[in-house]
């Protein structure tokens, strides 16, 4: 069994998340199935496996490793951000050596589910997660964490936090808060914002935003690591950042505090990572041992203690120090509903958030 690794390929940033948001997103929520923990596969050795990742390789390299030597497959793993990975498949078509494709968000999977260049999942290893994280056709893909947009803030310089983004613009917060224009999670949040409250309503929130002295970081790590500091008040990022910090150090050594937002606010979006084979996967083996390795009681557990996202099946323990993913509110959508990315994009562009 060897685990091989190898960074995307350049591609143009501004062309790649052109092509995966121009694909959109497939359609989701399919009728409810018994969702017992699916048992990790058993010895596959010979068998071999091409990944193509958009989840970072540090967060999920040792559940590859694990999943390697578990079944003996050889795994040759392909990294790269979840729109490089979307648009290389999508550029490579059915030419593609790609068996499987694990993606940070649902946009990039559904972009090659409306492609057809996935094949379908069994009903009972779809049916193994929260309604909310399955298609509700042709089971082209399935959900395999979920994560919240939250407000990371320190209460040593924030007397009284904001319930939500839109509490933001307030002049109380001027100058105190910080994002991360650049970033999946926060694209995914202007988009749900977006689908629920329309164009106009996110443009004079970007626009308040700006006017009451907002700052723009280049990552959710460096956002967390600010605020921590003391050098920034508020910042919004993705729930796990800082629940990995306390899994390192404990709660009682962390200053900063999250406000998980309330009510629809667009600020509590409840985004997934997903998982789909490519058509020319279908045939082998590995491929869908790999995915029910991702929603295992193995699986799951991992990502719920070591990368501290929730999980998505029953008898998982959420993790710890974190509300119940079903407590979580914000707004309501289906996450499929999330597939206007390009006209996201052109709205910061213009903005002046992107370049």
């Amino acid at each position: 069994m060897r685990v091989r690794k190898r960074s995307a390929d350049v591609v143009g940033a501004a062309a790649t998340l052109a092509a995966v948001a121009a694909v959109a997103m497939a359609v989701s929520t399919g009728a409810a199935a018994t969702r017992e923990s699916s048992e990790p596969p058993g010895d596959l050795s010979g068998e071999e496996l091409t990944l193509y990742s958009g989840r970072n390789e540090e967060l999920v390299q040792p559940l590859i490793d694990e999943f390697a030597d578990a079944t003996g497959v050889d795994v040759e793993v392909r990294y790269g951000s979840s729109a490089e990975m979307g648009a290389a498949l999508l550029e490579e078509g059915d030419r593609t050596p790609a068996d499987v494709f694990f993606s940070q968000e649902v946009g990039a999977v559904g972009a090659l589910a409306k492609a057809d260049l996935l094949a379908p999942l069994p009903d009972e290893v779809v049916g193994l997660v929260d309604e909310r994280f399955q298609p509700s056709e042709e089971n082209l893909w399935v959900g395999v964490t979920a994560r919240s947009r939250v407000i990371v803030y320190n209460p040593e310089l924030v007397e009284t936090p904001p319930t939500g983004v839109l509490d933001l613009t307030d002049p109380e917060y001027e100058g105190m808060a910080a994002w991360v224009p650049g970033n999946a999670g926060f694209q995914a949040f202007i988009t749900g914002f977006r689908v629920t409250q329309g164009d106009e309503a996110v443009q004079e929130w970007i626009e308040a935003m700006v006017a009451n002295g907002v700052q723009t970081y280049e990552g959710n790590s460096e956002v967390l690591e600010a605020v921590e500091n003391g050098d920034l008040a508020m910042g919004l990022i993705n729930h796990y950042y800082w629940a990995q910090l306390v899994a390192e150090v404990g709660a009682d050594n962390v200053t900063a505090q999250l406000v998980f937002p309330a009510g629809d606010d667009p600020g509590g979006l409840v985004n997934a990572t997903a998982v789909g084979i490519l058509a020319g996967g279908a045939d082998n083996p590995a491929a869908l041992a790999f995915v029910e390795y991702l929603l295992s009681e193995d699986g799951q557990t991992y990502f719920a203690t070591e990368t501290q996202e929730y999980p998505l099946i029953e008898g998982i323990d959420d993790p710890e120090g974190l509300p119940p993913l079903e407590d979580l509110e914000g707004p309501q959508l289906d996450l499929t509903d999330l597939d206007s990315l390009a006209e996201t994009q052109e709205l910061l562009t213009e903005a002046g958030l992107l370049s």
